[in-house]
């Protein structure tokens, strides 16, 4: 994963919405321009894939009632209900709705390695 580009999927946690409400502000108040914003963003694109691919190695199962799902441009978005995860530790964690998207490591258009 060099020179490509990444999905913005994580732009939608937590700490996407506070860097992309910062950033905002930054360039609001012109401390920066709108292109480092942007270039900021790609970087954290980028990372964030890259640790969670590279660092993340636990393990979680799930059951619950799937709703609905769908697949278009290549991504994949399923809305369950009533789900349970029980995680490697043996723990338990409900929510009464789940939404995940799952996109394929490479992008569309991109040559197989």
């Amino acid at each position: 994963m060099s020179n490509r580009d990444y999905y913005e999927l994580y732009r939608r946690s937590s700490i996407g919405i506070a860097l992309i409400d910062t950033l905002d502000e930054l360039v609001n108040q012109s401390s920066i321009e709108p292109q480092l914003a942007m270039k900021v963003l790609a970087t954290f694109d980028k990372a964030a894939s890259e640790v969670l691919q590279e660092k993340v190695k636990a393990r979680m199962h799930f059951k619950g009632h799937l709703d609905t799902y769908r697949f278009c441009d290549e991504v994949w978005t399923f809305l369950i209900k009533d789900v349970n995860f029980r995680l490697d530790n043996q723990s338990n964690i409900s929510a009464e709705k789940v939404k995940i998207v799952s996109c394929n490591s490479r992008r569309p258009g991109e040559p197989q390695a």
